[in-house]
């Protein structure tokens, strides 16, 4: 196994333990796929839920470009859930864990089809 796929199987266990949710591994591993070289960045990697800036890149960058979704306040509200889910209190939420959420809260499965 590749660094890529020790950090899915990480990702996996974070959808798991801490939000309580059965991965789609085929999924997971095509979200992980979609963020790049970030994965490998311990900055890069992980969102800072704290940052309203970061919440707001989020939400530019990958709802709005990657998943094609229109700007509306519902899309902060999905983030803060789904942020909320992974435990406000836990440190690292893993960017590609974050996004995996996302992708399923919106039903937006078929992008990364």
């Amino acid at each position: 196994m590749g660094k890529r796929d020790d950090l899915i199987a990480q990702y996996a266990e974070d959808l798991k333990e801490k939000c309580g949710m059965t991965p789609d591994m085929d999924l997971l591993t095509k979200v992980t796929i979609g963020c790049g070289p970030s994965i490998y960045n311990a900055d890069a990697s992980t969102v800072a839920a704290s940052q309203e800036g970061e919440l707001e890149t989020v939400k530019e960058n990958f709802l709005i470009k990657k998943l094609g979704l229109a700007d509306s306040p519902a899309l902060m509200e999905a983030i803060d859930s789904v942020i909320e889910t992974y435990g406000k209190s836990n440190r690292n939420k893993y960017r590609a864990v974050v996004y995996y959420m996302l992708v399923k809260h919106f039903g937006k499965e078929s992008v990364y089809g």
